[in-house]
């Protein structure tokens, strides 16, 4: 039997922190829905379907209409790109 006394478990922090500066998170997004994840962006029409890269962090890094020149500026950053819904 296997002793499970001794559980590892992360601070928050330590979570919040979880794959910075190696994973990118790419998502599509609505642009009536960008003005919150996107402080200070320009108003943009409604309707329209894009793509964002997120760094690990949440922080916004790329808003793009192309699923392609998403991944691109990931890998171009060196950073790992991973789609999420």
């Amino acid at each position: 039997m296997t002793d499970h006394s001794e559980i590892l478990a992360m601070t928050a922090d330590q979570f919040a922190h979880l794959g910075e500066g190696a994973l990118a998170y790419l998502r599509k997004v609505k642009s009536e829905d960008l003005t919150g994840r996107f402080p200070g962006i320009p108003d943009i029409a409604p309707g329209l379907e894009l793509w964002a890269l997120f760094a690990a962090d949440g922080r916004p890094i790329l808003l793009t209409d192309e699923r392609e020149n998403a991944i691109g500026a990931a890998m171009q950053n060196q950073l790992t790109p991973v789609s999420i819904h």
